[in-house]
């Protein structure tokens, strides 16, 4: 089953014809969501081989607009393509009106509904719940209103093991009620316990994502553990000065909220297109936090089922 998260755009502000603006794709089990939506995202969309139909929510952390200033346009090619499945945004409530009004002025009727679910910069909060899937929104620290999204794998229920079903000539209408904790009971009158007959099932996988953010020790407890977390990183430590003039973060204060946190991955991006190379910031995240990847457009970051 997939989880597996696709770099879209990956700088900062100014967007270059290397690195698009912030926008992210995670695919989890086939159910895709598209974290912000900078300038150009439908263009690397395409570019990547997304599938614009299987985007059904979106989630937007604050309204810079390398951030969701590609919403306007991709809404409007949704529309041009036929869609129409509801479209779910999840974020700031003055983006409703943004949009609202940006989408007006064409003179044409989107095609399908869009559904609005704001986001609450004071407090964690569920916003997403399916089956398979939730995700949470958490405050984060910036000039202004700013939430992260942090994604994850619903507890799965116990798995079979395949060679007792055999065995013991287990019939199917009973292998539910072993999978939640049943004994089974032979011809015979032999008890084989629950112990025998399954396996614990596998640890549920799990993303963060913490856009435009001062250092904030504050989110370290909610992105506890977290297999594969992403931390802006906007700034080299040589202008720790700037980033907090601006509430943005350097790569060795991210690589201290990897590190603080548990994490299992880190990546950084969002950089200031000030930096030629980034080999730099790179050096000054691994000397925190050694399991740190430098993300660029089109990279593909998988976080495989725990043995």
């Amino acid at each position: 089953m997939k989880f597996e998260l696709t770099i879209l755009g990956s700088n900062s502000a100014l967007p270059t014809p290397k690195r698009f603006s912030s926008a992210q794709i995670l695919n989890i089990n086939e159910r895709f969501f598209l974290i912000d939506c900078g300038e150009g995202t439908q263009i690397q969309l395409r570019k990547y081989k997304q599938v614009f139909s299987k985007i059904n929510n979106i989630f937007i952390s604050h309204l810079h607009g390398d951030h969701f200033f590609g919403l306007p346009g991709l809404i409007s090619s949704f529309s041009l393509l036929g869609r129409k499945a509801d479209l779910n945004i999840y974020c700031p409530r003055d983006l409703e009106r943004i949009i609202s009004c940006m989408l007006g002025g064409f003179g044409d009727k989107i095609t399908f509904n869009i559904n609005y679910i704001y986001t609450n910069p004071k407090q964690e909060e569920i916003i997403y719940e399916d089956k398979e899937v939730i995700v949470k929104s958490f405050p984060l620290k910036h000039r202004i209103v700013t939430t992260g999204f942090y994604f994850i794998e619903k507890q799965k229920r116990n798995r079979l093991i395949k060679e007792k079903l055999e065995a013991y000539n287990i019939p199917i209408k009973l292998r539910d009620g072993i999978i939640n904790g049943d004994d089974f009971t032979t011809k015979d009158g032999t008890v084989i316990e629950n112990k025998y007959l399954t396996k614990k099932p596998t640890k549920p996988r799990s993303y963060a994502y913490c856009s435009d953010t001062a250092y904030t020790e504050k989110i370290v407890e909610t992105l506890k553990d977290c297999d594969l977390l992403y931390h802006e990183a906007t700034f080299s430590d040589e202008h720790e000065a700037r980033a907090k003039e601006t509430l943005h973060s350097t790569a060795k204060q991210a690589a201290k909220i990897a590190e603080l946190a548990n994490t299992k991955q880190l990546i950084i991006g969002h950089f200031s297109p000030r930096y030629k190379s980034l080999d730099k910031l790179l050096e000054e995240a691994k000397s925190v936090f050694d399991n740190t990847s430098i993300v660029n457009d089109g990279d593909v970051f998988k976080v495989e089922n725990p043995l």
